[in-house]
């Protein structure tokens, strides 16, 4: 009975995990065979009128069960529904109506719009977040295009659906809940996401996948999935328009492991924790700067580590709290002053010899920590490890997209040069911060710290007799027009606060809530269907667990290894994703079956511990073999229980049609059914006898030899057979 298995539930059951269950019975039939091996002739009367063959008594019993063809299972009917809105073709808009995501009096035809949007002073954050105020400006705009009679998804389902997906709506501070889940699963069963390029089980991308399931099969099909989506991504502008970072992602970069969508929202996740660490470094900025400070004052910066031992001497903010605006650089008056004059007298000086040699008598900045091993060439004073920004995170459409265009500059010089710049932009800021950190280093220094295979070390001996390790840069660091050495000299000292940032958080975070905005259901269905499937594995594999079929075992790790290789490309073929489909329905099924044959014997009820082993081991042999012996025939703990099912099913079928018993005249005692007169077994639906003897055949001399004959007969059929054989010595 559906309704008994997720009727009325709201929540943990709907919308935590994926069901499981046969809807009709998935056995259909038990045949029961009863054999008498020996039997001497004239001992029994056999006839169509009349039989001394009573099935209790019979020696041997084997059993049948007969699989229902095709059984309807809650699973398997999930992920053929969600599977069928891949091949649909309408977009978000066409299934609603006119776009959610209009603002009333505007069209918003260019990303830019909401770019120069998004550069406007922020609103003041709440202090709570609740699923009423996150969703309320979504709300707002649907309903101006949308009654809320018409809406697929109720109000009630929404924010039970919300509240799953978004924990951290639930009365939390803001500023003192994190956000974030960080994966400490290490088992197998977690680890499946990268075989299937889904996501983490307990990733928001993941419980998504199974909403949008749940909301297809039971509340409204594509049109509630499409409601959802809507409220969705207008959750994830709320979340990047007021810096709160969104739960269930795990830190740091994208996952090339798992699917776009994944990767996508943990790009949107990084660009949130970019702009709210840039805009409390303003705030910070802001509260600790005095009224009458100058230019210069505002651009030295305080290191982020606080390992710097003068950090108590400065005053500022982090490289990430500087002006959204590429435009916009802060450098202090001063040091660009002092860069020009010790530049020039160092040029005067040192002339050619050192022109990769910084001045000494600069300020240092940004320092993070030092080095600890190694030391500058030239001045002898500590390395120290510079603060240096973060790489650019990357989702693999990004990557993709940047390989074509390296790949379209061609093997020519001058691409390869050019591809080389673009790929040195990274490069070139962690000079900077290095010279900024170490002034008076020179190209040999940074090679040691960033590449350290690149600087060759030797023993030599010095004129003096005396052993010293000698050090030069690598055969590749001497080619002519290095890129290192032309970046280096192109580098300025600049710490990595004032430098121009090398991911601008803004425009990825737009461009990710654009390609949210974009999808059709059909795309949102062939991101997440491989999470869908991930989730339905793991569903079978909890259920086979408890059941402890080692036929499922083998068709499990039989799906694993199949859809491992068809999930890791993108746009699988559909036949491949239905033969997988397939076989998680046969799983389904007999775990089904498994579970209606332990319903009919009795095992989990059995007490007897000896033979609730026995039942389970029999059990276990109708589902893998055709034909099962039952162990002490009707006399057995298997063949009472045979017995009793076929004594139910009789009286059964010998209860009359309540109409037909209405009608029947007479008091209630009479018209019951006299159980006395019902056997305990049908007629049997066939008969098969083997005749089996040795005599001397073809003269009464010869040889006597085993004679047989087989017959069958049942309602619609009779077939003999016979097995004859005669001694051929003389004859």
């Amino acid at each position: 009975d559906i309704d008994a298995l997720v009727g009325g539930e709201v929540g943990g059951l709907e919308f935590g995990k994926l069901p499981l269950g046969a809807c009709e019975d998935p056995i259909s039939e038990l045949h029961l065979a009863t054999t008498w091996p020996h039997l001497t002739e004239g001992i029994i009367v056999e006839n169509d009128v009349y039989s001394d063959l009573d099935p209790i008594q019979a020696p041997q019993w084997s059993v049948r069960v007969r699989k229902a063809d095709n059984p309807q299972c809650l699973l398997g009917d999930f992920l053929t529904e969600f599977f069928k809105l891949c091949r649909r073709k309408e977009s978000t808009d066409e299934i609603l109506g006119r776009s959610a995501f209009e603002e009333e009096g505007k069209e918003v035809a260019d990303i830019t719009h909401a770019l120069s949007k998004l550069t406007e002073p922020a609103p003041v954050p709440i202090h709570k977040l609740s699923v009423t105020n996150m969703v309320h400006s979504a709300k707002k705009k649907i309903r101006k295009h949308r009654g809320v009679d018409e809406s697929p998804l109720n109000n009630e389902v929404l924010n039970t659906i919300l509240l799953f997906l978004f924990p951290d709506a639930a009365d939390k501070l803001a500023d003192g809940f994190e956000s974030r889940t960080n994966a400490s699963a290490e088992n197998e069963d977690y680890n499946l996401f990268s075989q299937f390029k889904s996501a983490p089980s307990d990733s928001l991308t993941y419980k998504l996948a199974l909403c949008l399931c749940m909301i297809n099969f039971y509340h409204g099909g594509v049109k509630g999935v499409a409601h959802l989506w809507q409220e969705f991504v207008l959750e994830m502008r709320y979340r990047w328009e007021n810096n709160y970072l969104i739960p269930g992602l795990a830190n740091g970069p994208p996952d090339l492991r798992c699917c776009l969508l994944h990767q996508k929202l943990q790009m949107l996740n990084c660009c949130i924790e970019r702009k709210k660490a840039r805009d409390e470094g303003k705030r910070g900025s802001m509260s600790d700067r005095s009224p009458g400070g100058t230019s210069g004052d505002a651009g030295k910066g305080v290191d982020r580590s606080g390992d710097n031992p003068d950090k108590e001497k400065e005053v500022g903010k982090s490289w990430e709290s500087w002006s959204d605006s590429e435009e916009e650089f802060f450098e202090c008056l001063s040091d660009t002053e002092d860069l020009k004059g010790n530049g020039q007298e160092n040029g005067k000086k040192g002339g050619a010899k050192e022109v990769n040699k910084e001045p000494v008598n600069l300020k240092p900045e940004g320092r993070l920590h030092p080095h600890g091993k190694l030391t500058l060439l030239h001045p002898g004073e500590p390395l120290y490890v510079p603060i240096t920004q973060e790489p650019a995170p990357m989702t693999e459409d990004l990557l993709e997209e940047q390989s074509e265009v390296l790949a379209k500059l061609g093997t020519s010089a001058e691409g390869a040069h050019l591809r080389a710049r673009m790929q040195s932009a990274c490069l070139l800021s962690d000079m900077e911060s290095f010279k900024a950190a170490n002034p008076g280093c020179c190209l040999e220094d940074f090679v040691r710290w960033y590449s350290p295979r690149d600087y060759i070390e030797e023993e030599v001996v010095d004129e003096k007799g005396n052993i010293v390790i000698k050090g030069e840069l690598s055969a590749r660091m001497k080619i002519p027009s290095n890129m290192w050495v032309e970046a280096w000299e192109t580098a300025k000292p600049v710490p990595a606060r004032r430098q121009k940032r090398l991911f601008d958080d803004t425009r990825e975070a737009e461009k990710v809530l654009h390609y949210l905005a974009v999808q059709k259901p059909a795309d949102l269905a062939r991101h997440l269907l491989p999470c869908i499937i991930h989730a339905a594995v793991l569903k079978v594999k909890e259920e086979e667990a408890l059941e402890d079929i080692s036929s499922v075992k083998k068709i499990i790790k039989q799906i694993i290894s199949h859809s491992s290789k068809v999930l890791r490309f993108p746009n699988p073929e559909e036949k491949k994703l239905e033969e997988i489909i397939a076989q998680i329905m046969s799983v389904e099924a007999i775990i089904a079956r498994a579970r209606s044959l332990k319903a009919k014997f009795g095992v989990e009820k059995c007490e007897n511990e000896e033979e609730k082993e026995d039942l389970q081991r029999f059990v276990n042999c109708l589902l893998e073999q055709p034909e099962v012996s039952v162990v002490g025939a009707g006399r057995g703990p298997a063949g009472s229980i045979i017995h009793k099912l076929f004594v139910n099913a009789q009286r059964v079928s010998a209860v009359p049609p309540l109409d037909e018993d209405l009608r029947r005249s007479g008091p209630a005692e009479e018209r019951r059914p006299n159980a006395g007169s019902v056997a305990d077994f049908p007629p049997p639906t066939g008969r098969e006898v083997i005749l089996r003897t040795t005599v001397p055949r073809p003269a009464p001399y010869s040889k006597p030899l085993p004679q047989r004959m087989y017959s069958v007969l049942t309602k619609e059929d009779f077939r003999l057979a016979g097995a004859f054989s005669a001694d051929t010595t003389f004859f």
